[in-house]
C-alpha cells in the first residue's frame, strides 16, 4: 500500500519562523517542520502483499516529525501515532476485498495466512524541482522517517521524462533524483518508481505543471499530428500519440526509442540500487500514466468525453487495416455519429442501446482496429522493458483505468473511448491481461474503493461491478486493485491515528482478511481530490493477483 505526500510536503513549506525555543536565539525554522495542517492534499498509498513471515508488529508508537521540541505545543498532538479501533474505512476495505476473494477463482491458498501487508506511499509530484534538486528537502528528510516511524515499507515516486531529458535529446539529468533515492535509502525505504512520460498538469488532482520535454513539444508544434486528435481538430499535449510509435519523429527517434533510452539511463544510474532499494517500476504507457487514449473531459473537454482521438497518422492505419479486411470504405474515417463532448451514450446513434452503431459490422471492426492500437502500443513498451530491466531484480507494472460511468450500458462509451474494447457482449480485459501476464507485468487496477450506490446514477456508473470484471479477466495474474481512503490532512491528529493504525494491522497480518487471497499484493495509497478543483484524500491501493 503507498500513499502520496505531494500537497501534505507542499503545505509545510513556507517562510522560516524564529523558533523561541532553540538554544541559538538567532536560528530559524521552516515552515515545513511544523507540518502546519495543509489547505489540500496530495496523498496515495499503495499496498503490496509478502509471501514470508509476518512482519514483525511495532514494537513502541510511531513518531510523527512533528514531535519537536521546535514544533508549535499545539501541534504535538497531531504527530502522536496512536493505535486506534478499527475504522470505518478498515471494515469497508475488508468488505471489498472479501467480496474480490468471492471472485478470484483458482486461488490456491497455499500462502494464505502468511506475510503481512507492506504500506508504501506515493511522493508529491513536484518532489524533484525543475531545477533537479530536491523539493523542500527537510520537511521530505522528516516525512520519510515519519513513515518509517509509523511501519510503512517504502515510497512510490514519479520520475518525469519532461524533468530529466528536458535539457536535450539524450541528455540525462539525474541529480533529484540521485539525492531522493538516497533519502530513501538512507531511511530504509523501498522504492516504487514510476516511469512518466506524459505531462503533469491539466488533470483531475494535478496543482504541478512538468510537460513534454521541450525538444519533444517543439517536434510536436511542428507536425501537430503527433499529438492526439479529435475530429474537429482539437489537440492534446499530454502525451505524444500512440499513432507515431514507429515514426521517427523526434529528432531521429520513434517515441518508443525515447522511453526505452531513458529507462535504460535510468537502469545504468540507478543499478546500484536496483533489486534492492528500488524494487518495482511502474510504466506509463498513457495520459495520466495510464494505458489508454485521452477519454476523460479535464483532457480534452466538458461534458461526457464520447469523441474517439483519431489523428491523420492513426487514419493511414485504420484505412491499411480497412482494406485488409475487405472493406476499404471503412477507412476513410471514424464514426461519424459518436456525438461530442456533452453527448450521452443514448443521445447518439454510435453509442444508443439499440441499433447502435458500436454493434454493427462497422462498429466492431473500428472498435477492433482502435483498442488493437493501444494493446500494441502495450507491447512495444513492454518488449523494451522487458529487456532493459531484465535480471535487476524490480516488478514491472503497468496501470490501467478504472473507467465506470457508463458502465450499466451496453456500449460502455467511455471505456470505448478510451481504447479499451468492453461492452455488454465483447471482454476488453482480457486481452489486456493477456498481454501483460506475456511480459511478467503486474495489472494494476484502480477505483476498488467504490460503491454502485455513491456514484451518479444518472451516469449508470457501477465501479463494483467492473472490479468483479476485471477480477474474472485476470484470475491467475498478478492483479493490484488500487484503493482509496479519503483522508484530509494526514498528519492531523485523528487521521495519523489511523493510518498508523491501518499499517499495523496489515504488518502483522491482520490484513489477511481484508486481502484474503492466495497471492495478494497491497499496492499504493494515492491522493486524489475529493471534489474537482480540491484535493482531499489519500488512497490506498490494495493489490490482488
Amino acid at each position: 500500500m503507498a500513499l502520496s505526500l505531494s500537497h501534505q510536503i507542499g503545505s509545510l513549506s513556507g517562510k522560516p519562523i524564529t523558533s523561541s525555543e532553540t538554544a541559538d536565539p538567532t536560528a530559524s525554522l521552516n515552515a515545513a517542520a511544523i507540518w502546519k495542517p495543509p489547505t489540500s492534499s496530495n496523498l496515495r498509498c499503495r499496498v503490496q502483499k509478502q509471501g514470508g513471515d509476518v512482519l514483525d508488529s511495532l514494537s513502541s508508537p510511531p513518531v510523527s516529525p512533528c514531535r519537536s521540541p521546535s514544533i508549535r505545543p499545539d501541534l504535538n498532538v497531531a504527530c502522536q501515532a496512536l493505535v486506534a479501533e478499527r475504522t470505518e474505512f478498515e471494515t469497508s476495505l475488508e468488505e471489498k476485498m472479501i467480496t474480490i476473494k468471492e471472485h478470484k477463482e483458482g486461488s490456491s491458498g497455499k500462502d494464505k495466512g502468511k506475510g503481512g501487508v507492506p504500506v508504501y506511499v506515493m511522493m508529491p509530484l513536484d518532489s524533484v524541482t525543475m531545477g533537479n534538486g530536491v523539493n523542500r528537502k527537510k520537511a521530505m528528510n522528516a516525512s520519510l522517517q515519519a513513515l518509517k516511524s509509523a511501519g510503512v515499507q517504502g515510497i512510490m515516486m514519479d520520475v518525469w521524462w519532461g524533468l530529466v531529458e528536458r535539457d536535450g535529446p539524450g541528455v540525462y539529468n539525474w541529480g533529484g533524483y540521485n539525492e531522493l533515492m538516497e533519502m530513501a535509502k538512507k531511511h530504509g525505504l523501498k522504492v516504487q518508481a514510476v516511469m512518466s512520460f506524459h505531462q503533469c498538469g491539466g488533470n483531475v488532482g494535478d496543482s504541478v505543471s512538468i510537460p513534454l520535454p521541450k525538444w519533444a513539444t517543439e517536434e510536436i508544434d511542428k507536425d501537430p499530428d503527433l499529438a492526439y486528435t479529435d475530429q474537429w481538430g482539437r489537440r492534446n499535449y499530454e502525451y505524444i500519440s500512440l499513432g507515431c510509435d514507429t515514426l521517427p519523429v523526434l529528432k531521429g527517434r520513434t517515441p518508443v526509442q525515447c522511453y526505452a533510452d531513458f529507462m535504460r539511463s535510468f537502469r545504468d544510474n540507478f543499478k546500484h540500487l536496483l533489486g534492492d532499494t528500488i524494487v518495482e517500476i511502474q510504466v506509463g504507457m498513457g495520459p495520466a500514466g495510464s494505458s489508454d487514449i485521452p477519454h476523460t473531459l479535464s483532457r480534452m473537454g466538458p461534458g461526457n468525453s464520447l469523441e474517439l482521438e483519431l489523428s491523420s497518422v492513426m487514419t493511414s492505419s485504420l484505412k491499411a487495416a480497412a482494406e485488409a479486411s475487405g472493406n476499404p470504405k471503412w477507412g476513410s474515417s471514424g464514426p461519424t455519429d459518436a456525438g461530442h463532448y456533452n453527448n450521452w451514450p443514448e443521445d447518439t446513434q454510435f453509442f444508443r442501446r439499440e441499433n447502435g452503431g458500436w454493434d454493427s459490422p462497422y462498429g466492431k471492426f473500428f472498435l477492433s482496429w482502435y483498442s488493437q492500437m493501444l494493446l500494441d502500443h502495450g507491447e512495444r513498451i513492454l518488449s523494451s522493458v522487458q529487456s532493459i530491466f531484465e535480471a535487476t531484480g524490480v516488478k514491472i507494472s503497468v496501470k490501467v483505468a478504472g473507467i465506470h460511468w457508463h458502465y450499466g450500458t451496453r456500449s460502455h462509451a467511455p471505456e470505448l473511448t478510451a481504447g479499451y474494447y468492453n461492452t455488454r457482449t465483447h471482454d476488453g480485459y482480457i486481452p489486456i491481461a493477456e498481454m501483460l501476464a506475456r511480459y511478467g507485468a503486474i495489472f494494476n487496477f484502480t477505483c476498488i474503493e467504490m460503491r454502485d450506490h455513491e456514484q451518479p446514477q444518472d451516469a449508470l456508473c457501477a465501479p463494483e461491478k467492473l472490479v468483479r470484471q476485471v477480477a474474472l479477466a485476470t484470475r491467475g495474474l498478478v492483479f493490484h486493485l488500487q484503493v482509496k481512503m479519503h483522508c484530509h490532512d494526514l498528519f492531523q491528529a485523528d487521521n495519523w491515528r489511523k493510518f498508523v493504525s491501518f499499517v499495523k494491522r496489515m504488518k502483522e497480518g491482520r490484513g489477511k482478511e481484508v486481502l484474503g487471497t492466495s497471492r495478494t499484493r497491497g499496492r499504493t495509497i494515492c491522493a486524489h481530490n475529493s471534489t474537482p478543483g480540491t484535493r482531499g484524500c489519500c488512497c490506498f491501493d490494495a493489490l490482488v493477483e
